[in-house]
């Protein structure tokens, strides 16, 4: 299957779909980690409290919402 990095919008070949290439592995990890962790100190913020607090954009915050890596405990992110 052909995908597209989320990350370095680089087309990568693999056998299910797929959001980052090889590459980017270690990025996304890491993002991943830094919502993770400031969802676990303020659970009940939205998606573009998320952003400014890390520094990214919100559309990344949704993105793993998309992805099924981030899951709603309450509630549910506003539309932006």
């Amino acid at each position: 299957m052909v995908n597209v990095c989320k990350h370095c919008q680089k087309q990568y070949i693999s056998p299910s779909k797929g959001y980052c290439c090889h590459n980017c592995k270690a990025i996304d990890k890491m993002r991943y980690e830094q919502i993770r962790v400031y969802l676990s100190k303020f659970p009940n913020s939205n998606a573009i409290q998320v952003a400014e607090a890390l520094d990214i954009k919100p559309y990344t915050v949704l993105k793993y919402v998309d992805e099924g890596v981030l899951t709603f405990g309450r509630g549910e992110f506003e539309q932006i």
